[in-house]
């Protein structure tokens, strides 16, 4: 009786605990290292050097099998377990890495290894490894780019590209230079991160496509399509300083040609703190709510029509800390208050016609009511942008024209502008990129734009392609740009302190010359690793720099046409390594020299760092469903603006970084959960420094003793005759903190 027991017992084991076997191949030939799992399961194999794989003691049960490697698709199959041993076979497609698809370098939708324009892509995957409210911090982990902060109090600041300042950097939504003037200071705050497709960036002039404001480069935010964004989406995470930040979002269809994409971002910090004892919040308190909706509309011969609109409202502040909006303007306690409101509309329409015709158009209002201390500060801002561009292939020529025309509107109550600045600037541009042969592409571009204040202006550029093999690619560019003043951008350091801006009359606009080399390519090794590398040299030379001077008079901050040169040269090397361990690393240096020479006299530009690192690592370990991310940068010395020769203060940063790690469990149908820390080594700019708000203590200079040419003096209460002034800042007040966060997502 026994043995038949055993028997049987030994049977229903056998019939119950069946395996799989199977084999993995791309491209026709076996792949190994590969990650082959069940996710009910959560049970796994790793492929053997031949492609094998055996997956034992699997119930009885159909069940999703999936096939993930480094640099590869995931392929997922249904397999039903009835027999003893089961086969189930994979064939994985290269992913794709350095082949997204870009458009921003030329204004058409190619392949980044095709494109003569070397573009960087940055994916929500991205956004993801160190989740940030918005835009202007999550691109802190870009290779090149650096989000300034320019207040340490309003904590408001702008992006940096290779070391150019802010206003050099054009910011685009789906193509449309919708954040400008007014919005480069505050409007990267309100993008909703879960709405963004990608992020495309160009590093180095673009004016010959984008016009004015495209010296140093430009980013392109592209918002998702509603056909590929989930159902409903959701995104909350809170951080041990209190920050709130919520994203809610959903897709509908509304008949058999429309879909439309509703995102919603909120995020509050209500929480002063002040660690450094300067009784001044470290970051600044906000409430802010951004609307985001677009509807595309399907059209015979798939031509492209959609409309997307956003309303954004923000009211934040930073001082001391016993302010409240009772002393909103007023001179005894020192707040800053800031109110912004602002509509956004932009869309695309393809003409019914045979020739492939693109009108792109956008508009935007913004207003912004605002107090630094008792300075009231008030100021509208309306654009408008309208462009057809037609793209036409004749033969081996992939031609491009375009014509755009640009309306800006701006009126502050500062004595910089007595009336309203108005003005109507037409563009025509035109590019022909001619294929040679496989290998070598030649494209010819050139812009002209009128401004009324300037005249004609002309920009051309020219870029060359070489592709020896199918994963290097060679690119030279060389190019001109130019940009004008825009006054609130440039005097924004002014309202923040005591110092008074003073804008010489007749300002020149600034010209361009550039010179970029660039190579791209994409290794596999025998074991597995796949590794990306992305390296560039640049060289650009400026005239009529317009620059900020804040040497000549520590109480002043002049802008007016250097009288000499400036330069921005450097170096960068981008590497994305993936491993068939399921690690990935994706790390870049960038060495660079931005100098200005007058007088024969050269020195490096002002809060422009030598170095600078980036990195993200992930580690994915399929069996727990746990995704480790450790994200960082470090920024070499940069000069910073001290108030005088008696200045405790250091007149160089030193080398500081900036790293995260987080958790992320996907173990559960539709949810991911995650957390972890920033700033983990608790790195703020204060320490070094006696201090880093100069004053603090008397932010209305009530206590400042001045001689006749307004200079402060030394004063046994002002040893160091400085006035109040916040801005010596070059990284975030904020220390080490905890996050936790939830995501949702039904697709």
């Amino acid at each position: 009786m026994r043995p038949l027991i055993f028997l049987i017992a030994i049977t229903s084991i056998s019939l119950n605990a069946q395996q799989i076997t199977g084999r993995v191949f791309s491209n026709n030939l076996p792949l190994p290292y590969v990650n082959v799992y069940i996710k009910e399961l959560s049970k796994g194999a790793i492929t053997d050097d031949n492609g094998f794989f055996k997956i034992q003691h699997v119930d009885t049960g159909k069940y999703n099998i999936s096939a993930s490697f480094t640099g590869y698709k995931t392929k997922s199959k249904v397999i039903e377990v009835i027999n003893e041993t089961n086969s189930i076979n994979f064939y994985l497609e290269e992913s794709d890495m350095l082949e997204e698809v870009v458009v921003t370098g030329t204004l058409k939708a190619v392949s980044r290894l095709e494109s003569p324009v070397p573009v960087e892509v940055y994916t929500p995957t991205f956004l993801k490894k160190n989740p940030t409210p918005n835009i202007f911090e999550a691109l802190q982990n870009v290779n090149g780019v650096r989000p300034q902060i320019n207040c340490n109090v309003c904590n408001t600041g702008d992006i940096h590209i290779n070391g150019l300042e802010g206003p050099y950097t054009l910011v685009l939504i789906d193509g449309m230079p919708i954040v400008s003037g007014l919005s480069t200071v505050y409007g990267l705050s309100g993008i909703p991160n879960s709405l963004i497709e990608q992020i495309e960036i160009v590093k180095g002039p673009a004016s010959s496509l984008y016009g004015s404001e495209a010296v140093g480069g430009l980013i392109n935010i592209i918002t998702k399509l509603p056909e590929n964004a989930p159902l409903v989406f959701a995104d909350s995470y809170i951080s041990g300083w209190g920050e709130i930040n919520t994203d809610i979002g959903f897709k509908a269809k509304l008949g058999q040609s429309t879909d439309v994409l509703t995102g919603i971002n909120y995020f509050n910090y209500s929480n002063p703190i002040d660690n450094n004892d300067d009784n001044f919040t470290d970051l600044t308190l906000q409430d802010r709510i951004s609307v985001f909706q677009k509807w595309n509309f399907n059209r015979k011969n798939n031509r492209l029509f959609s409309i997307a609109g956003r309303f954004f409202y923000e009211d934040r502040w930073g001082g001391e800390m016993q302010w409240n909006p009772s002393y909103r303007g007023g001179d005894d306690i020192y707040g800053e208050s800031i109110y912004t409101k602002r509509f956004e509309l932009l869309g695309k329409y393809q003409l019914p016609i045979d020739e492939k015709v693109l009108f792109q158009y956008s508009y935007t209002d913004h207003n912004q009511n605002s107090v630094y201390g008792n300075t009231l500060y008030l100021a509208t801002q309306r654009i408008g942008f309208g462009q057809f561009t037609w793209d036409k292939s004749l033969s081996n020529h992939d031609l491009l024209f375009g014509t755009a025309v640009r309306y800006n509107f701006y009126d502050d109550n500062t004595p910089a502008t007595a009336h309203a600045d108005e003005i109507v600037i037409p563009s025509f541009f035109a590019q022909d990129e001619i294929a040679f042969s496989e290998k070598h592409n030649l494209l010819l571009g050139a812009r002209y734009d009128y401004d009324k204040r300037h005249g004609n202006i002309f920009t051309p550029r020219i870029a060359y392609k070489f592709k020896p093999s199918k994963n290097d690619i060679f690119r030279l560019n060389a190019g001109t740009g130019f940009r004008v003043v825009n006054l609130f951008t440039e005097e924004h350091a002014a309202l923040t302190g005591a110092r008074d801006v003073i804008i010489t009359e007749a300002l020149k606009p600034e010209r361009s010359y550039n010179i970029n080399l660039n190579y791209l390519t994409k290794l596999y090794t025998k074991s597995g690793v796949m590794i990306g590398l992305d390296a560039s040299a640049w060289y650009t030379h400026f005239s009529n720099i317009i620059l900020p001077d804040y040497d000549t008079n520590p109480n002043q901050i002049i802008y007016d046409n250097l009288d000499g040169k400036a330069v921005s040269k450097g170096i960068s090397l981008n590497i994305d390594t993936m491993f068939s361990n399921s690690l990935k690393f994706l790390t870049g240096v960038t060495f660079q020299d931005v100098s200005k020479t007058e007088n024969s006299i050269t020195e490096q530009q002002m809060l422009t760092e030598s170095f600078t690192g980036t990195w993200a690592a992930t580690y994915k370990v399929y069996k727990y469903n746990l995704t480790f991310d450790y994200t960082g940068n470090i920024y070499g010395p940069m000069r910073l603006p001290l108030l005088g020769d008696l200045d405790p203060r250091s007149p160089k940063s030193p080398v500081w970084s900036i790293q995260n790690i987080q958790l992320t469990f996907d173990g559960l149908k539709n949810f991911e959960i995650y957390g972890g820390i920033k700033n983990l080594l608790n790195w703020t700019p204060n320490k070094g420094n006696p201090f880093i708000i100069a004053r603090a203590h008397d932010p209305f200079d009530e206590q400042v003793e001045f001689d006749n040419n307004g200079n402060a003096l030394a004063t046994p209460d002002n040893p160091y005759a400085l006035t109040f002034d916040p801005s010596y800042v070059y990284g975030p007040n904020q220390g080490r903190r905890l996050f936790f966060g939830l995501r949702y997502s039904l697709k």
